[in-house]
């Protein structure tokens, strides 16, 4: 009786600690990251639920750097102040090709071009299973009291861009997106959970995914 005791005692301790272990991985608070030059921040799925709540009070982003999402469904993601002087990407997917949903509330301080990629991502011949990806929705809304971001212009300062394009549209690819999604490492998986770029002569099949949709909103 008492071994049973115990055994039912370790079990309830291995219940709440995994719950615990469950929440921490969907719902973080960071009071200052810093991304450097061409440098990669991840946050990946460790549990079941694949939605991530974050609230980060200090974002600074360095010239191509990257925040990612990989294995999030859904990302609620809060910035109280971001620094973004140069151009920076913020990138959503949940590990089966279709862009994550991401709901941004953010206040830029700083801002020379954004892009916020949540689009589906292709499929190729031969090695994946998964289908031509359907794009996240995205909606991002501002503090009008920092910096108004444009989209008009990505030549000029303050750009936003949102992609939620469905995946299956890249045969052709268009260049500027196309070329961000390789650098970054969003072409193809290469195998073993890992990113690479697009091959050279890469062949994609079946239809395009859904397109998803963006919305821009200051308050």
């Amino acid at each position: 009786m008492k071994a049973q005791i115990i055994i039912a005692g370790l079990l309830i301790c291995f219940s709440i600690s995994s719950a615990y272990a469950q929440e921490g991985d969907s719902v973080q608070y960071i009071q200052k990251l810093e991304i450097d030059k061409r440098k990669k921040k991840t946050f990946a799925v460790k549990q079941r639920d694949s939605t991530m709540l974050l609230t980060i009070d200090t974002l600074i982003m360095k010239d191509r750097a990257t925040l990612e999402f990989f294995g999030k469904k859904k990302v609620q993601l809060t910035v109280k102040h971001a620094e973004i002087p140069e151009e920076a990407y913020i990138v959503g997917t949940d590990s089966k090709n279709n862009g994550s949903d991401m709901d941004i509330d953010i206040r830029f301080e700083r801002l020379g071009k954004l892009y916020i990629l949540a689009g589906g991502r292709d499929a190729n011949n031969g090695s994946r299973t998964h289908p031509n990806g359907n794009g996240g929705n995205v909606k991002v809304r501002y503090d009008q009291s920092g910096i108004i971001p444009q989209q008009e212009n990505k030549h000029k300062t303050g750009y936003l861009k949102i992609d939620t394009r469905a995946g299956g549209y890249r045969v052709n690819p268009q260049t500027d997106l196309y070329n961000i999604y390789t650098q970054i490492g969003m072409g193809i998986r290469s195998g073993a959970g890992r990113l690479g770029g697009v091959p050279q002569g890469q062949i994609y099949s079946g239809s395009p995914g859904r397109d998803g949709k963006s919305e821009i909103v200051g308050y």
